[in-house]
């Protein structure tokens, strides 16, 4: 079957998902997904030159007995994503997220509210193409296999204060630990207008100074696209995650209400407005909760972004 890669079918492949990058959120926050895949799709990186992408989200997550002492938190992020192919089989990519955070804890009937912004940890990664098989005639590729590796810094604040007291770690924007990850993904083009992609990861997380440990976390995630016309692409998705619990001090004690699995479906929307820019607009929808350790709760995900796609 001949596929002829045109400009909108640049744009959409890049705005639909590459492989995977790990979330910069710490892991009893996290959500499941794959920001990369959001931002640039699944054929993007395969293309050389350069590809911009600004995101926006809010995550909502209790922690604690929500009859008695729990926390509540809100997180609205900004990130910019910036990639550049140095051929179709290598492409670097960094991310450089900025936090609002949003802390309620109530204990023993007090309520404390706490707020704070900053720059959360920057994370650069590379990714290379390991395999692709192409449709007759070499005319373009029905499959691909790709090895994702990188680094989230240490670079985000998590020393923030108020009254010479430190805040929360969960105020925190960054998490102050240098955490590696690694994995792989593939996709799969079913005909001209719809693809399959897949993704699993493994994050491995460090101490801060403060010797606050999120848990070591795995990710994967599934994928459905189709074009919905002209301009009007769709995605559905499943992502999983599962993560350990956080160790809050040096002796390794370990907080009871974090970690553990969850599982979420997100529909995605993505307009083509011309000229390399593309519009995007999902909600990570919780499907189940029952695997979370001790007392959590997760809600919808909300997330809206633009990319730049500078076409060569």
């Amino acid at each position: 079957m001949v596929l002829k890669m045109t400009i909108q079918t640049r744009v959409f492949a890049a705005v639909l998902g590459t492989a995977l990058a790990a979330p910069t959120w710490a892991c009893s926050i996290c959500r499941c997904g794959d920001p990369t895949f959001n931002a640039l799709g699944k054929e993007g990186i395969v293309q050389t030159g350069l590809r911009l992408a600004l995101d926006w989200d809010e995550v909502n997550k209790t922690q604690g007995d929500p009859k008695g002492d729990f926390d509540s938190l809100t997180e609205r992020r900004e990130a910019l994503l910036v990639a550049y192919g140095f051929s179709p089989r290598f492409t670097l990519i960094a991310r450089v997220p900025y936090s609002h955070r949003d802390l309620t804890e109530r204990e023993d009937g007090d309520v404390e509210k706490t707020s704070h912004s900053g720059f959360a940890d920057p994370e650069v990664y590379g990714q290379v193409k390991l395999w692709s098989s192409l449709f007759e005639g070499d005319v373009g590729t029905r499959s691909s296999l790709y090895l994702v590796a990188g680094v989230k810094t240490a670079w985000g604040e998590n020393k923030a204060s108020s009254n010479g007291a430190r805040l929360d770690e969960h105020v925190q924007p960054g998490t102050g630990s240098t955490d590696w990850f690694a994995g792989l993904s593939g996709s799969y083009q079913l005909n001209p207008r719809s693809a399959l992609f897949a993704s699993a990861q493994f994050r491995r997380t460090g101490r801060n100074d403060f010797h606050y440990r999120y848990g070591n976390a795995t990710l994967l995630n599934f994928a459905y696209e189709h074009k919905l016309g002209a301009r009007w692409d769709g995605v559905m998705e499943l992502n999983y995650r599962d993560a350990g619990r956080d160790k809050t001090d040096a002796a390794g004690a370990r907080d009871s209400d974090t970690g553990g699995s969850i599982t979420y479906l997100t529909p995605r929307l993505l307009f083509d407005a011309g000229k390399g820019w593309v519009l995007r607009a999902s909600a990570q929808i919780p499907l189940s909760q029952s695997g979370l350790h001790g007392f959590q709760h997760e809600k919808t995900v909300l997330n809206l972004g633009v990319t730049r796609v500078f076409l060569q």
